[in-house]
């Protein structure tokens, strides 16, 4: 059964995806690490075959470790409504 939490994030997630206009590589990095935190936590994992693009993703989330998956959760839908209110 899904939390309060998880339904304000997946609607955040689903937001967000649905965005037309492509937004600033900063901002893209921090959806990519905190939704990464959400669902993995600290298990991270990467591919031998990282190409720089990889190699930033990857580090925007290893830069969140320790954070608990629902505050990654909470940050990331503040973003989104940050981005979405400011879209609109």
């Amino acid at each position: 059964m899904k939390s309060h939490l998880d339904n304000q994030f997946n609607d955040a997630f689903d937001e967000i995806s649905k965005l037309k206009k492509a937004l600033a590589p900063d901002i893209m990095l921090k959806f990519y690490a905190y939704n990464k935190q959400a669902n993995f936590g600290n298990n991270f994992s990467f591919k031998n075959t990282m190409n720089v693009r990889s190699a930033f993703k990857f580090n925007a989330w290893m830069q969140l470790k320790g954070m608990p998956p629902e505050e990654a959760k909470k940050e990331y839908i503040k973003l989104a409504n940050t981005i979405l209110n400011l879209k609109n």
